[in-house]
């Protein structure tokens, strides 16, 4: 062990330079692998560690990644060569929740699903819900700004976070935001640290705000012959005033790899080229529930093959199936690359058009679920697995293994859905983040001045630049 690293595993408790835990810090749920091995793994469990291990690596001029559960999408936090990962899943205690003020106290390790559970013991809920609500960390929504299916009525991470603790580059503990719903005193560091992917501090506390749990909720599922007749539909849902607690789209394509998984008839109802939209309404009591789902039945009967409604629970449960199955089922079937757009509500149907037609011209599959509420679409590409006693070389088209490039007409399609993003007026990432995979995309739709001021404002911050280099700009 070389005198510098002796000196950076004096300061924690818990780090490991071996190959194995090395390995795994150089990958995400994105399927991205950075180039080389880090240098050592700190699992910190103490603000002060963090310190000491930002402390140290600008001494040493030694890049600084931050991961939590490392369910990203995009890259943002693996570890290349040289790097030390700093890994704050073990810093995951809910320090408080306070139902009077609503609002929880946590640490960055807390995992999303858990701090929910810990918040409806008191009526309340945490209302940002990612897909990976399950594992992903608060440390992790907040770096990237996560949204989920809630985003709908109730935003994305940025709207439930008050207050961080921030650990910047050179140790320094620095508190930014207050305790009340309201504050408007000095520049929004909070909203600006909220989404920067670990480039411009290392968050160790946060004070989130939460919501009064709703009492009721009714549930939705009404079936299209296109996703141009789904979209539709989803922007007259928006003008109609109700504001649903959720409402997805699903093309159909997936409707078919769900099918295949849950043994139900989905793509049947709609046909091949057919989608649906899951609503669901929530409410402080049955009858706002219900009276709200009524309206939107109202407005989608028309437009619709079919339209079904439930407040029963188990049979919401079986409504959302169309949406909650579908990452699992479309995995099923191949390895994924699940990419993320968002474009004006207006050209929602265009956007899913043109992914297909990109799907068709690149000979890849590409399967479209979307936030329909907001244009959030997620184009998920995946790589075929091969048929029993097939063979097929590493990362070829034929081939699902995860420890593969991927394949060169996977990543020209990813590439053209960042196109038709921004052709559309959108953006290349309503919710994962840019990380490694969308920089050259995101420098397009920053534009060269935007671009620099942003680097401008990550070199006050940051001046030796080690946190998360080469990521997010």
């Amino acid at each position: 062990m070389s005198a510098d690293l002796q000196d950076l595993a004096a300061g924690v408790v818990d780090w490991s330079a071996d190959a194995v835990h090395l390995e795994a810090a150089r990958r995400d749920r994105s399927g991205v692998a950075a180039d080389g091995a880090p240098l050592a793994v700190v699992r910190a469990r103490t603000t002060a560690e963090v310190q000491h291990t930002a402390r140290w690596c600008t001494a040493t001029s030694t890049p600084l990644v931050v991961r939590g559960a490392g369910s990203g999408l995009a890259g943002a936090a693996t570890g290349g060569a040289g790097a030390v990962v700093l890994d704050l899943s073990q810093m995951d205690r809910i320090v408080e929740v306070d139902p009077v003020d609503q609002v929880a106290v946590v640490e960055p390790g807390v995992v999303t699903a858990a701090l929910d559970a810990a918040a409806a013991e008191h009526g309340l809920m945490f209302a940002p819900d990612p897909g990976s609500v399950g594992i992903s960390t608060i440390g992790g929504n907040i770096a990237t700004n996560a949204g989920g299916l809630r985003g709908a009525k109730h935003g994305v991470t940025r709207d439930a976070v008050l207050a961080l603790d921030v650990v910047l580059a050179d140790g320094r503990l620095v508190h930014v935001g207050s305790r009340t719903f309201k504050g408007v005193t000095g520049y929004d560091l909070t909203a600006l640290f909220t989404g920067s992917e670990g480039t411009l501090g290392i968050v160790v506390g946060a004070t989130l705000r939460l919501l009064p749990r709703p009492v009721a909720v009714a549930t939705l599922l009404a079936v299209f012959p296109d996703v141009r007749a789904a979209a539709a539909a989803a922007s007259a849902v928006v003008s109609s005033g109700v504001r649903p607690l959720i409402l997805e789209m699903v093309d159909g394509a997936t409707l078919g790899a769900v099918d295949e998984l849950e043994d139900t008839s989905l793509q049947v109802a709609g046909g091949p080229d057919g989608a649906v939209l899951v609503a669901q309404t929530d409410g402080s009591s049955a009858d706002a529930a219900r009276s709200d789902l009524e309206r939107l039945a109202q407005v989608l009967a028309p437009l619709a093959v079919s339209v079904e409604t439930s407040e029963d629970p188990a049979r919401a449960r079986e409504l959302l199936t169309a949406r909650r199955a579908a990452l699992p089922a479309i995995e099923r079937r191949g390895r994924v690359l699940i990419e993320d757009i968002a474009v004006p509500l207006s050209r929602l149907a265009e956007a899913v058009e043109q992914v297909q037609a990109v799907a068709a011209e690149t000979g890849t599959d590409i399967y479209v679920i979307a936030h329909a509420a907001d244009g959030n679409l997620h184009p998920i590409i995946a790589v075929p697995r091969p048929a029993p006693g097939a063979g097929g070389s590493a990362g070829g088209a034929g081939t699902a293994d995860d420890e593969a490039p991927l394949p060169p007409e996977v990543l020209a399609a990813a590439d053209r859905v960042f196109d038709v993003a921004l052709r559309l007026g959108g953006t290349v990432t309503g919710e994962h983040g840019v990380g490694v995979l969308k920089r050259e995309h995101a420098a397009r739709e920053l534009g060269p001045d935007v671009l620099a001021l942003q680097h401008q404002i990550k070199a006050v911050l940051d001046p030796a630049g080690i946190l998360n280099p080469h990521k997010a700009l």
